[in-house]
């Protein structure tokens, strides 16, 4: 059926391994006036809609039935969110009543099975653990994020429920029939359709049933030995074993074709050791250049290479607050003139230098009245002297960084002493790498630091390193042979500098560290009226068409202000407030 072969004769045994959702079934929940409500219909995985995940009103009554229902996984994908309506008090910690507990990870602690969870306050994270066996009254927390059906069939549809979404956007490149009436963009319920995977008694290849196959089954697990069956296990698989059952020794089955990471361990066929699971810190980098497309990096902070500091571009006054460091001077010239319209601001011409210094408030002369503003401070460069300069923050200029360090860092160094995102070039290129990919970059922003879950492996015949594997972006597939008794002896570890997709890098953009990345820019116009010019015109955008890539995607107008709501005075000249909170109660109604 489709392309799925197998014989199955009368007494066959089959080992169900898993379920895959092979379709997805949608129903407009809504109705609309003027238009026949649709029957329900398929909904292809490569269809090119962005939704928002409605959170499930039911309640979870302990952590197992979570841990059963959600799937929990190795990246930000995988890490669902939850909130308890009472206080839990565990032995060090209390968990406060509706505070958003991330769930990262399953692992057995001291023999009890435990899930990892972390809770965030005051921008810092606080890590402890739940039993399964852990009772209340959960429900999922609200998820501001934005999802691909893609995403949400692989990590956000829970078993045994269905999954309410919000359509935000449908992209015009689509060729097939529209399934949605003209202009919706409302509430949707997918409904999953399964494909049944298993393996058959001695066979290494995974057969795919579909659900719609007439052929009856008779449950014989309590009666039969599984061990007569081959035991395949997924990247994901071995991540979701407990840390006590590594290490072990897999032969590897199958592959992703195309796959560069070290062609010399993982072939068909190999036998290889897989020693652990972790979390490991890696560097996000970009190319810096001016054409398109850029190539991503992920690199690890072992990198030997070295390298020397680049020129940081700054486009507004406020990326320069951002950038200013306590460990020196940020020294800068002007690429573009600016001429503000008060006399108590600074004017800039090309060509000007500035050393940055701190953000203040001062008072000008506006339209009559007098009004605080948020300016830069900083030390205008002249031939003979120095003058004091003021810049507003919400000034759209040009800067260049004017460059004084020729020493040469290592990557760790570099994110010990300065604050990403930063520029860099390689130096010296890593001597230990057989082909270091980094050395032919015309230049790098390392953009920031993230956490990623990796495999630990090494060749079985020829144990003479140990290598990282990526879980998210290696699906490769192994037959278990056998669990190494006591301790494996672990060899040095080698890691490599990886390059990804353009997508994956947008999804770790999306999903990793979010919490950490400076607040949004001020407005660029210091008038009222062109406050709520500017942000009237981003709405009539909206409503017209969305974005069709993840990298440009809008966040709704209504949610951007009440996200900023507590940090209005900081951000909007004064005058402005009440016309934002007053345009956020039109965006609503």
């Amino acid at each position: 059926m489709f392309g799925n072969e197998c014989c199955l004769a009368t007494g066959d045994v089959i080992k169900i391994t898993g379920l895959k959702i092979k379709k997805i079934i949608a129903e407009i929940c809504e109705h609309i006036e003027g238009c026949e409500t649709p029957q329900p219909f398929e909904l292809p995985m490569n269809f090119p809609g962005l939704f928002k995940i409605v959170a499930d009103k039911a309640p979870y009554s302990t952590v197992e039935e979570i841990t059963r229902t959600i799937h929990i996984g190795p990246s930000r994908l995988g890490h669902p969110c939850f909130y308890s309506q009472n206080d839990i008090k565990l032995k060090k910690f209390i968990v406060k009543q509706g505070e958003q507990i991330m769930l990262n990870s399953i692992d057995e602690v001291n023999g009890e099975v435990m899930v990892h969870c972390e809770v965030v306050r005051n921008h810092k994270n606080h890590s402890f653990t739940l039993p399964l066996s852990q009772e209340g009254e959960f429900y999922e927390c609200e998820d501001e994020h934005i999802y691909t059906l893609k995403e949400i069939v692989e990590w956000k549809i829970p078993k045994n429920r269905t999954r309410t979404v919000k359509l935000t956007d449908f992209s015009n490149k689509w060729d097939l029939t529209n399934p949605f009436p003209e202009g919706f963009y409302g509430a949707l319920i997918l409904k999953p359709v399964y494909e049944i995977q298993g393996v058959m008694k001695f066979q290494k290849d995974i057969i795919r049933i579909l659900p719609g196959l007439d052929v009856e089954v008779k449950d014989i697990t309590d009666s039969y030995d599984a061990n007569w069956f081959l035991q395949l296990l997924s990247t994901q698989d071995l991540f979701e074993m407990a840390s006590t059952e590594f290490p072990i020794v897999a032969e590897v089955i199958e592959i992703p074709q195309g796959n560069q990471l070290l062609r010399s361990i993982l072939q068909p066929g190999k036998t290889i050791v897989i020693h652990e699971k972790y979390q490991a810190a890696r560097i996000l980098a970009s190319e810096i250049r001016s054409n398109f497309p850029k190539r991503h990096f992920l690199i690890p902070t072992s990198y030997q290479g070295k390298f020397k500091r680049r020129p940081r571009e700054f486009p507004t006054a406020y990326d320069l607050e951002i950038a200013k460091s306590k460990k020196e001077p940020l020294h800068v010239v002007a690429t573009k003139a600016f001429h503000p319209p008060q006399d108590e601001l600074t004017s800039i011409s090309v060509g000007d230098q500035f050393l940055v210094h701190n953000s203040q408030t001062t008072e000008i002369f506006c339209e009559g009245t007098n009004k605080v503003v948020n300016v830069l401070t900083c030390e205008k460069i002249l031939k003979n002297n120095h003058k004091v300069a003021m810049l507003p923050l919400y000034m759209e200029g040009g800067f260049v960084e004017v460059i004084h360090d020729k020493k040469q860092y290592h990557i760790s160094e570099l994110c010990a002493q300065f604050c990403l995102p930063f520029n860099v070039k390689v130096s010296v290129r890593d001597l230990s790498i057989e082909e270091d990919i980094l050395a032919a970059t015309p230049g790098l922003k390392l953009e920031e630091a993230i956490t990623d879950s990796y495999l630990l492996i090494s060749d079985f015949a020829n144990p003479k390193e140990c290598w990282e594997i990526p879980v998210g972006r290696l699906n490769m597939t192994v037959q278990l042979v056998s669990n190494c008794s006591g301790h494996s002896k672990l060899f040095p570890v080698r890691t490599l500098v990886e390059e990804i997709t353009e997508e994956q890098y947008y999804m770790m953009r999306r999903y990793e560290s979010s919490f950490l990345h400076p607040p949004p820019r001020p407005p660029k116009h210091p008038s009222v009226d062109d406050t709520k010019l500017t942000l009237l015109t981003l709405a009539e955008e909206r409503a017209v068409g969305l974005p069709k890539s993840p990298k440009n995607l809008r966040v709704d107008i209504s949610k951007k202000l009440h996200s900023n709501q507590d940090g209005l005075d900081s951000k909007v000249p004064v005058g402005c407030q009440n016309d934002l909170v007053s345009l956020e109660k039109e965006q609503q109604e």
